[in-house]
């Protein structure tokens, strides 16, 4: 046995490489590691030096396959690629790594790989319905750019040559498939139009190591951010069988550490597009966060987003990323339960069930037909009850003539608006009668419950500095628990989804102090009509906003097509100002999404079906199929049966078994991701619906936000998506597939 303990780490983009393998090779990819760890000079691993390398090694991982490995110290081993035998020990001079001067991470570079994958661009692809081909650039993509530009901005040394020859995107993006992550970030900055200083002050200061970088100390690198490594036997795991994505769930970026690490003033808001890491920051926030507390048994740090199914997933990758200890002091739940929490230790004997909003409206509209009222429609009056009625805490029909509605489209005069608070009115009787309750009404009471109690805190804390420092004790008799705030800090996920009277719970909840509210969310995907303006609110935030704009989830192609969806469309930013996914972009590269039409409903669930029968190379729950309805998911699930193929339903608290693929709505997907992706059902009147179109001839506005929210909707379905999007329809395309379509895409 060797007798020196034994690291062996495995670099991302190794186990990208691993993923493509046989998983026979897998398994003996596995087994081998545990071998090396326990003795890497047993004769059976036939562990020996590449001629002409310092550093290069390989060793025997099955009876075709060698795994490449740099010897970082004494027995501290990185493996950097697996290879096929008869690829490992021929022209040994393509082989490049070493430490990037600007990151301080090792990067490491095949450079026939590279090579042959920007000849394979070069080849006529198979037909496929695409969007419209850029122009090539005239001469090389950067000429304009020195070698010592390049290199100052981060570009791998070894890959200069290749860049001198890149002439086409589709080369560009040949080379970037390869290529270490900072390389491929500077490029294709460079190449959509930003200047050097701009991708200097954008791109590559902040991941710049903090010290000087010693090339030669590759075990001190292995150690920085930019060497993203797989070092658990659970996590090594999951790289190999391609399962859970656990490497892009706990990994932080070096842009992304940087506010995470910030010292804020007040509440701070970080946004950015699908993948980019929001919630990673998010779940280093709260560690920072419980690192700066004082020992304790309390917790402190409330850690929420806006359903169950995602606070579960929260507390899984917080206990992932760092252990019991740290969820011991962070109270996670979603803001409907905490609201709820709130509301039943005020009012112990309230026992309403509390319902939601689709079974809200069919209140609204069984109660509309008991009334015989037909000049108001259910959604309309149940979004003007959440929306300003309760969203603005109006308690009377004088101070609902007074409320503001911007936003709300139809224009409401003062005896229609006598007529909506009647039935207000009405629909609160008969929820009580029922013993229901909304969870927008235990949203707001909760709200005034807990400024309540911030009221008698700054009250108690005016009266302390009015006698020198000394308590009342009478003025805090009986209510020493109340008279202290919940939390020290609040870390909020998926924010754009909050409703108006969670905001104003949660700011009652913390002192106005630095570091209280910690905000991330991404308005592109609203999909609940939740529009606010933190300001009004009292989370001001403007000056303490960043945003994230790198996707490590979807490839370059697909999120081209994801944005296709939102063209024409404007977003706001949670503090009435605009919002844009301008910059947002991805190094990763695969294919374009796949457009499949359809005659009928029927035919379009058997091409799913076939569709998923010869996916037969990735475990089925890496597979997810994304529809408009409840009744349409249960419909591609007996389709989907009748083929012997597995699958599971996405419900409320996330999918219902642990076998199959994953099929739900659009809802259903938000937080979710999966390495192919299918959404069908994407035919005109079903996205948008034609309720939806019918609005615009009585109230544009509520149509247009209504068309935004469908549109938002369909992009975060098609930003679950890793390595491959198939889109299905039936009868005429959404219109919203226009972009993405084109006027001369085959077969349609």
């Amino acid at each position: 046995m060797n007798a020196t303990p034994v690291t062996l780490r495995l670099l991302d983009k190794a186990d990208k490489e691993i993923l493509k393998l046989p998983r026979t090779v897998k398994g003996a990819i596995y087994d081998f590691q545990h071998k090396f760890k326990a003795n890497p000079h047993s004769s059976g691993l036939r562990l020996k030096q590449l001629a002409g390398h310092t550093r290069l090694w390989s060793a025997r991982v099955s009876d075709d396959y060698r795994a490449l490995l740099l010897r970082l110290a004494d027995e501290d081993w990185l493996i950097v690629s697996v290879k096929h035998r008869k690829d490992v020990y021929e022209n040994l001079d393509r082989f490049a790594y070493g430490v990037n001067q600007i990151t301080g991470g090792i990067e490491y570079v095949d450079l026939q790989v590279v090579e042959e994958s920007m000849i394979r661009r070069l080849q006529p692809p198979a037909p496929v319905p695409a969007r419209p081909v850029e122009p090539a650039a005239a001469g090389a993509l950067f000429d304009a750019f020195s070698d010592e530009q390049l290199i100052d901005l981060g570009v791998a040394e070894p890959l200069l040559p290749v860049v001198r020859t890149l002439t086409t995107e589709d080369q560009l993006l040949g080379l970037l498939e390869f290529a270490p992550q900072l390389t491929g970030e500077v490029l294709l900055s460079l190449f959509d139009g930003k200047t050097y200083d701009e991708v200097l002050e954008q791109i590559t200061s902040p991941v710049a190591a903090p010290e000087p970088v010693d090339v030669e100390d590759f075990q001190a690198a292995a150690a920085r951010p930019a060497t993203m490594v797989t070092t658990t036997d659970e996590a090594l795991r999951e790289a190999l069988e391609g399962g859970s994505f656990g490497r892009w769930k706990v990994f932080l970026h070096p842009t992304q550490a940087k506010l995470v690490e910030r010292d804020y003033s007040g509440p701070a808001r970080v946004g950015g597009g699908p993948g980019t890491g929001k919630t990673i920051v998010a779940l280093h926030r709260v560690r920072h966060l419980v690192g700066q507390l004082p020992p304790g048994h309390t917790k402190p740090v409330l850690l929420t987003t806006f359903n169950k199914n995602l606070a579960a997933d929260l507390r899984a990758r917080l206990l992932e990323l760092g252990g019991g200890e740290l969820l011991a002091r962070v109270d996670i739940t979603h803001v409907d339960q905490l609201a709820l929490r709130v509301l039943r230790e005020a009012e112990p004997g309230n026992s309403k069930q509390t319902i939601d909003d689709s079974q809200a409206l069919r209140e609204w509209r069984a109660m509309l037909d008991e009334l015989g009222e037909t000049d108001w429609d259910a959604e309309f009056l149940h979004d003007e009850w959440t929306q300003v009625i309760l969203g603005q805490a109006v308690v009377s029909r004088t101070d609902y003539f007074r409320a503001r509605r911007a936003g709300r489209g139809r224009t409401v005069s003062r005896p229609e608006r006598a007529e909506i608070w009647q039935l207000a009115e009405k629909f609160t009787q008969r929820l009580d009668r029922l013993k229901r309750q909304t969870w927008g009404q235990v949203a707001e009471r909760a709200a005034r419950l807990e400024r309540e109690r911030e009221q008698r805190i700054l009250a108690v804390e005016r009266q302390r500095e009015e006698a020198g420092g000394l308590d009342n004790i009478h003025l805090q008799d009986g209510s020493a628990g109340w008279l202290r705030y919940r939390y020290r800090h609040i870390v909020v996920d998926e924010a754009q989804d909050l409703q108006p009277g969670h905001w104003k719970m949660l700011r009652a909840m913390v002192a106005r102090d630095r570091n209280d509210i910690f905000l991330v969310g991404d308005t592109h995907q609203r999909i609940y009509g939740n529009q606010v303006t933190l300001g009004s609110l009292g989370i001001n935030i403007r000056g303490r906003s960043a945003k994230l704009s790198l996707s490590y989830r979807t490839t370059r192609q697909i999120l081209g097509s994801a944005l296709g969806v939102l063209s024409g469309e404007s977003f706001d930013d949670l503090d009435g100002s605009e919002e844009n996914l301008a910059g947002y972009r991805s190094v990763l590269s695969g294919g374009l999404p796949v457009l499949h039409p359809s005659v009928d409903w029927e035919q379009e669930r058997e091409a799913i079906a076939a569709l998923v029968a010869a996916w037969d190379d990735i475990p089925l729950e890496q597979i997810g199929i994304c529809v408009p309805t409840n009744a349409m998911a249960q419909q591609v699930a007996y389709t989907l049966a009748q083929s012997r193929i597995r699958a599971t339903e996405i419900g409320p608290d996330g999918p219902r078994g642990d076998d199959g693929v994953h099929i739900g709505t659009m809802y259903r997907f938000k937080g979710l991701e999966y390495q192919r992706m299918i959404i069908a059902g994407i035919s005109q009147g079903l996205v948008p619906r034609d309720a939806v179109l019918r609005l615009q001839a009585t109230d544009a506005l509520r149509c247009r936000r209504e068309l935004q929210r469908a549109r938002s909707l369909l992009f975060v379905a098609a930003t679950r998506a890793r390595d491959s999007l198939d889109i299905f329809w039936h009868g005429s395309p959404s219109q919203f597939l226009a972009p993405l379509i084109g006027p001369s895409s085959p077969g349609v």
